[in-house]
């Protein structure tokens, strides 16, 4: 083989290496980006679309709602759901709910789920935070979901906060109270193997608007010690993750970021002293303190930067425009490859992320998909003996009217 030759088959061979790394590079790019996703689904069945971008690897968790619960077999149906999804996930997902009791309840009793109460209705006793907390739990991995938003650490420092304290998401006003509590319910859940979000950071307690419908600025309510449930819970080795809030406080950022978009709130306060370094969910990117104020692709870029892991896009708030997976998933990709953010913040969050998987039970995933099928097998068992009763009702009516008949022709002639 004549140098010229050599040279061109290794320049090719380069090359191909290359390309080979670059789309390496891509695939290991794009898994990481989907991990940071989390979105809502559309109702009480599996979605094709849903099936396929979770396939694919394109979003990591998923949150259900009071609207992907069936009036009929709401277990049943519900379970089939979340496993579903489950089934299809290259990497466990995370399947998420408020569950908080009272009344931000998904699963209500209505559906015939077991009786639920609020966390400031829980706080007449540990034993209650127990009782109610264990019953949470139980349900909630009996059905495949392993990620509760709850419990609130937020103090009821504001009786008149229309989002908190009025409808009694708080264990109490006081700060130790809130840490005590807050540790037993999450105890319960970690028993059961589900995840608990401790919310909303850095305190949500003192607002007087609901971040739902707006700004929420609490510069002049705000105090220090509603950091401190956090903080002992932290010290103690009982966070699983932190929920951000939407609010505005200057005292933390003087800029007037909400929390949600602030390095200073996420990053210089929880990361660096809190010593926090856990996974961050962010509130719902959808709700209208963020899309009145601040355009889709400016919010994803400071929520991300500010140090958020995952981006929850709910697709449950009225008048906010759907977010596609793959609309998302192309805007933080576009931010990565422009240098808007980093490789390695992406890479922060993807080990946080798969750290916090990795508490999840090692055989859950697989447990998940044999339970799936057995439910399955169940399903069509039920559906063989549906239609077996209804072939034995047709044989019975078909009966009934034949006798009717011979009823009428003996009558008829009898007359004659």
């Amino acid at each position: 083989m004549n140098a010229t030759r050599k040279i061109k088959l290794l320049a090719l061979l380069i090359c191909t290496l290359t390309y080979a790394a670059q789309a390496q590079e891509r695939d290991s790019l794009d898994i990481k980006i989907g991990q940071m996703i989390l979105i809502g689904v559309p109702g009480t069945e599996v979605d094709s679309m849903v099936l396929k971008e979770i396939r694919e690897g394109k979003a990591g968790s998923i949150i259900l709602f009071e609207k992907n619960i069936s009036t009929k077999n709401s277990f049943l149906r519900l379970r089939n759901l979340a496993w579903t999804y489950q089934s299809a996930a290259p990497t466990p997902l995370f399947i998420s709910i408020d569950q908080e009791g009272g009344k931000v309840n998904r699963l209500k009793e209505k559906y015939g789920f077991p009786k639920s109460l609020s966390a400031a209705n829980m706080s007449a006793s540990i034993d209650s935070v127990r009782y109610y907390g264990e019953t949470t739990a139980a349900t909630l991995i009996g059905l495949g979901i392993n990620v509760n938003f709850a419990p609130v650490v937020d103090l009821a420092t504001n009786p008149n906060n229309p989002i908190i304290a009025k409808v009694e998401r708080s264990f109490s006003a006081n700060e130790d109270s809130v840490a005590m509590y807050a540790k037993e319910f999450i105890k319960t859940h970690r028993r059961l193997g589900v995840i608990t979000v401790l919310k909303h950071f850095p305190g949500h307690g003192s607002s007087k608007d609901d971040t739902h419908l707006g700004i929420a600025d609490v510069t002049k309510t705000w105090e220090p010690k509603e950091l401190k449930p956090y903080q002992s819970l932290i010290d103690s080795g009982y966070v699983d993750a932190i929920m951000t809030a939407h609010i505005v406080n200057r005292k933390l950022d003087n800029k007037g970021l909400p929390g949600t978009l602030s390095a200073r709130i996420l990053d210089s306060l929880l990361r660096k002293s809190l010593k926090y370094n856990g996974v961050v969910f962010s509130d719902d990117m959808q709700m209208h303190a963020i899309t009145k104020h601040y355009g889709f692709e400016e919010a994803i870029k400071l929520a991300v930067n500010a140090g958020v892991d995952i981006l929850t896009f709910s697709n449950n708030i009225q008048g906010s425009e759907d977010r596609t997976v793959d609309k998302v998933h192309a805007i933080i990709r576009r931010f990565v490859m422009d240098g808007t953010i980093s490789i390695s913040r992406i890479d922060e969050s993807y080990h946080r992320i798969m750290n916090l998987k990795k508490k999840l039970s090692s055989s859950q995933a697989d447990y998940y998909r044999v339970e799936w099928l057995r439910s399955q097998q169940e399903i069509e068992q039920y559906k063989t003996k549906l239609r077996q009763t209804e072939s034995e009702l047709k044989v019975l009516e078909n009966r009934g009217v034949g006798k009717e008949l011979e009823v009428k022709s003996k009558k008829k002639k009898r007359k004659n």
